[in-house]
């Protein structure tokens, strides 16, 4: 419900370009939906994946370490009705929505090679944007000859995050992450392995990583890459 009292209705907005679906909106989306009614909920899924250590002989159960957090994901349904009795509006089938809705959420777009990236957006609130995992659509009521009048569909979305925006949340220091780093001038292998990792012992590691014959020797503007190392 919108601060002056009008009901906003949610919107589901497509978009072939990530950048523009991070601040864009309908005038710039490649397409839209509306809905009917307003979803009464619409769940959130919040998944971190660990690795189990090895367990100790005797021991009680396993040290779980982490790896990393996976793309949240959003489910949400979204109604069909050409009965009349919501809108006033009855029609003989829901066909055509339920193609153009299809055809948003799910149909392979040439220009970008992949389905559209989907944005929900209720009133002045982003709700959530990403790509559809899972589309099921389940027919409710039907015409004497077989047409359904109503309809509900299931989507799953995955997240996502633009690639910029995603290496600048992503700019954290750890010895279970691949970094890159410019080399500066004053800088030294142990001196960046100590800021990365936190301990300068892994400079060994990163010279034969990158192949360099003399570690006291760093150019500045010459690329190096920190990996994973073993504590």
């Amino acid at each position: 419900m919108a601060a002056g009292g009008k009901l906003e209705k949610m919107l589901i907005l497509g978009f072939a370009d990530s950048k523009k679906a991070e601040t864009g909106g309908k005038a710039e989306a490649t397409g839209f939906v509306e809905a009917l009614i307003n979803p009464e909920t619409y769940a959130h899924e919040y998944k971190l994946k660990y690795a189990e250590s090895g367990q100790g002989q005797g021991t009680s159960g396993k040290e779980l370490k982490y790896e990393k957090t996976e793309p949240e994901e959003m489910t949400f349904e979204f109604l069909f009705d050409n009965t009349g009795i919501i809108d006033g509006k009855p029609r003989a089938s829901i066909a055509d929505e339920l193609a153009a809705f299809k055809a948003l959420l799910i149909e392979f777009k040439g220009d970008a090679h992949q389905p559209n990236i989907i944005k929900l957006v209720w009133g002045d609130n982003p709700v959530f944007k990403g790509r559809v995992l899972e589309l099921s659509i389940t027919y409710k009521l039907f015409t004497p000859n077989g047409q359904p009048i109503r309809a509900v569909a299931k989507v799953k979305l995955q997240g996502t995050v633009e690639e910029e925006k995603r290496a600048r949340k992503e700019d954290r220091r750890s010895p279970d992450l691949t970094h890159i780093r410019l080399v500066k001038a004053g800088d030294t292998l142990p001196l960046l392995c100590h800021r990365i990792y936190g301990d300068s012992r892994y400079y060994l590691q990163v010279a034969a990583a990158n192949n360099l014959g003399n570690f006291r020797r760093l150019t500045p503007g010459m690329q190096l890459v920190f990996p994973p190392v073993a504590g």
